[in-house]
Parts: structure tokens; C-alpha cells; sequence
């Protein structure tokens, strides 16, 4: 059994259709990466899938549950971490873990141990007793994901979990979202971040315009779109490329050409630098990025 199977979802919104028709599943104990741009329908779906709203037509199961004739029993396999805050600012970080312990139904005494277990875990115990609206943000998503944790749920819904953190706080998060795969979880994943969704997830979902435009691994999708590779060239000064026979881009002190014929750009390149006295710092051939992917199987847009 898959943790989510979903067949011909559709949801409109007056009267235009945010999700259409949409039809995928989620393995049992994968993380798996739900993409798209802004509008396409991610948002909307996410919301049919954990019970928040009902769709239009089309199904959907979590855990072999049904979303809608067993929306309370969907709910009880979930952990839910929404990219907005939606901890009490004024609880402290004990006081809503007991809260949604409560609303689980967990013996008291078991709450404490895991809320207990969670606080040092993520590094917040010491500040279990103040107010959570003195938290920095990586403290407030770290005590979020301890929330959507504490009723050891089967499957995850995890919305953008490392946006705007700082780097040691955005390590520790995806260190856990690995960890808990090995704990045999699933963890559905939304996220812009597409270097973090190339290194989690084992399938990646993209959804446009309300359709679902692909399922499959980032590996794969880097490798169906074929096409361009950039070679990327640092050199021991700035000079001016644009002599090349090629499109170049510049980012900081790297240059780089997508060409479908890398062995023509680097002979070109070395060939430049020996004429005009330059030293070659790095020379790289890099393969489509998911980004790449990303942006051409959407038309362009920006993801989020």
C-alpha cells in the first residue's frame, strides 16, 4: 500500500480550477518533493490531503484512509508543519507541546516524555518555560516541527521547513527529515529550495497550471530533459568574454556557457586563455541542475 494515492483530484475555486484532475501516490517511507510555481495548485492540494478543505471531485487516501468519508482518521496518522508559524506565541514552547499532546489524545505522562525527548532533540529544552513569541525563527520552526512530531505520525506534510533559517538551523531540520525516513516516515515535501529537493527526495512531483506535469526521481529528471550542460570557468582575472562564439553568464567570478557540445567551449576556452596570458583556476562540467528542470517543464516560472 502506498501512504498517499490520489486519483483525479480537482478543486475550482469560483470558478476557476486550481487542481485539475490531478493523479499521483507517495511510497510508503519515501520523502517526496511536491513542486510548482506559485498559483499551480500545490497550496490547494496539500490542503485537500491533510482535511482542510473537500475537493470537487476525484479521491484520495492517506495510510489507506479515505479524505473525505475519513477525514478525522486522516488526521490522526498526519504531522503537519506549515510554512507560517502556527505556534501559541504566548504558551511557552512546553505548554504547546502538551496542547497538541492533548488534542492527540496522549496520556499526560507519555506527552511529557516525548515532548521531553523533542526539546532536546532540536536543541530548545533550556527555553521550554519561556514565551514562544520571544523565539528567533529557527527556534519557533524547530519547536513547529517538534509540534507536528509529537503524535509520531505515519506521514509528514512538511511546507517550505528551512525557509529563511540560518544555516546551522537548516542542516539540523534536514538532518531530521533524513532520520525519519529511516524511521520508516513519510515525508511529503514543498519547498523552493531546489538544491534541499535534489538532496532529500527520492521522487520529485511537479504540478503546473493545476496539471501534474511529471512524477520521477531528481536524477531522471535531470537526465529526460538532456539537452545544454554548463561548463563553468574561473580565471585569475576578469576579463571579457563575450568574444567567444558563445552565450556567456557571469556569477560573481564564475563564467558559464550552456552548450550541448562542451568539448568545442573548453577547447575554446583554453584556447582564449593561452592567447590573452590568463591562468585557468577551475574548469567544470556541470549536468542540468533540477532547477534547469524545473524551469523548463513549467515555462519558465519560478517556483515556490
Amino acid at each position: 500500500m502506498d501512504a498517499i494515492e490520489v486519483k483525479d483530484l480537482s478543486k475550482s475555486f469560483e470558478g476557476l480550477k486550481a487542481v485539475d484532475s490531478v493523479s499521483f501516490s507517495v511510497h510508503t517511507s519515501e520523502i517526496f518533493g511536491f513542486l510548482g510555481p506559485n498559483g499551480a495548485g500545490k497550496t490547494t492540494t496539500v490542503r485537500m490531503l491533510t482535511g482542510v478543505i473537500k475537493p470537487d471531485s476525484g479521491e484520495a487516501r492517506v495510510m489507506g484512509r479515505d479524505i473525505e468519508s475519513e477525514t478525522k482518521r486522516v488526521k490522526e496518522v498526519l504531522g503537519v508543519l506549515p510554512e507560517t508559524a502556527n505556534a501559541y506565541p504566548d504558551l511557552t514552547a512546553w505548554g504547546n507541546l502538551m496542547l497538541i499532546a492533548s488534542l492527540y489524545g496522549i496520556p499526560r505522562r507519555e506527552g511529557e516524555r516525548r515532548a521531553t525527548t523533542l526539546l532536546k532533540e532540536f536543541g530548545i529544552y533550556e527555553r521550554r518555560s519561556s514565551k514562544v513569541k520571544g523565539f528567533s525563527k529557527g527556534m519557533k520552526q524547530r519547536l513547529m516541527l517538534s509540534m507536528a512530531l509529537v503524535s509520531d505520525p505515519e506521514v509528514l506534510f512538511l511546507d517550505e521547513p528551512t525557509s529563511g533559517l540560518d544555516v546551522q538551523s537548516a542542516r539540523a531540520i534536514r538532518q531530521r527529515i533524513k532520520e525519519l525516513q529511516e524511521e520508516s516516515k513519510t515525508v511529503f515535501l514543498t519547498s523552493h529550495n531546489m538544491q534541499e529537493v535534489g538532496e532529500l527526495c527520492d521522487r520529485v512531483g511537479i504540478i503546473n497550471k493545476g496539471k501534474m506535469v511529471t512524477v520521477d526521481s531528481p536524477e531522471h529528471l535531470r537526465t529526460r530533459i538532456g539537452g545544454s550542460v554548463a561548463v563553468e570557468v574561473r580565471l585569475d582575472r576578469a576579463v571579457d568574454l563575450s568574444r567567444l562564439d558563445f552565450k556567456v553568464e557571469r556569477a560573481g567570478d564564475t563564467y558559464r556557457i550552456y552548450t550541448t557540445e562542451p568539448h568545442d567551449v573548453i577547447r575554446a576556452i583554453v584556447g582564449f586563455a593561452t592567447l590573452n596570458g590568463l591562468k585557468i583556476l577551475s574548469l567544470n562540467v556541470q549536468p542540468p541542475s533540477l532547477e534547469d528542470v524545473f524551469v523548463k517543464l513549467t515555462g519558465g516560472s519560478n517556483g515556490q
